[in-house]
């Protein structure tokens, strides 16, 4: 208890009611649903094959298949109905490239927001006592966001091709027995895709976090901050213009009155004098 008091003295918790600090830790937990929901899944279909005669038949032939979906190397045992013997069959596809890429993607991702997130925590004023950090924090944010959209973009598409190479009907066309048509082949379960489905959600809400993250990690640039005292800069300066020219302008109208009545004067002074000089 005592080290936890002692962390948490030092450490700035207030980060984490800012967007920059809030967004990773969603950041951090949303990559853990993404490679959780996909690289943990395993699914089950089952088929039948009705023989026309029965002694021969297997009603529940089980398939079962799972992450990384190299689906060229699930096989299963079906009953050739002619005969006691059986054949090996195989599914067709090989689609772990999309799924491992899109999980490795999570667990890098989940890496680096909790490393950011201590580092938002415990040395925040390292962070920003110069420019290296904010701007490698913004080059990793803008390359994770594109790789969140490429990586769910392809295992999208590629769970689309595993629903139907996974298809019990699709299936059943393999198998030797179910091309004769005295023999019955019928589906008896098929697999269940939530979790995957909810993968790929995921997959598309972590960009969404991290693209929306990248404004709020280019405010702590350099940048951002040198566009911002240009900005002031030219506005003080402008400012400072329109002080000097109403201080020439207003210098300038007393010169004028002081111009102006000074004739006056010299005329209200001159003229008893002129009217002296003629008595």
């Amino acid at each position: 208890m005592d080290t936890a008091d002692q962390l948490a003295s030092v450490g700035t918790f207030q980060v984490l009611k800012l967007p920059l600090g809030f967004i990773r830790v969603l950041e951090w937990v949303f990559a853990i649903f993404a490679f959780a929901t996909c690289g943990g899944y395993s699914g089950q279909l089952r088929v039948s094959v009705d023989c026309m005669e029965k002694a021969r038949s297997n009603l529940s032939i089980g398939i079962d298949f799972a992450y990384p979906f190299r689906l060229h190397q699930v096989s299963f045992d079906a009953p050739v109905c002619e005969g006691i013997r059986e054949e090996r069959v195989f599914l067709i596809g090989d689609y772990s490239s999309s799924a491992e890429f899109f999980v490795t993607i999570a667990v890098f991702a989940f890496l680096y927001s909790l490393m950011a997130t201590i580092v938002y925590i415990f040395f925040q004023n390292k962070y920003r006592e110069n420019s290296r950090g904010p701007l490698i924090d913004f080059i990793v944010t803008v390359v994770f966001s594109f790789m969140w959209l490429v990586g769910s973009s392809a295992w999208g598409k590629a769970l689309s091709d595993v629903k139907i190479a996974t298809d019990p009907d699709e299936v059943q066309l393999l198998i030797s027995a179910c091309k004769v048509q005295t023999n019955k082949c019928g589906s008896v379960l098929e697999p269940r895709w939530s979790g995957l489905n909810t993968s790929v959600v995921f997959g598309f809400l972590n960009f969404v976090l991290w693209a929306g993250n990248i404004w709020f990690v280019f405010k702590e640039t350099g940048w951002h901050k040198g566009a911002s005292s240009l900005a002031g800069g030219g506005s003080e300066k402008q400012s400072g213009t329109f002080n000097n020219q109403g201080i020439l302008d207003q210098s300038a109208g007393y010169n004028t009155q002081g111009n102006l009545s000074q004739p006056t004067e010299y005329s209200q002074v001159g003229g008893p004098t002129s009217y002296s000089n003629q008595m």
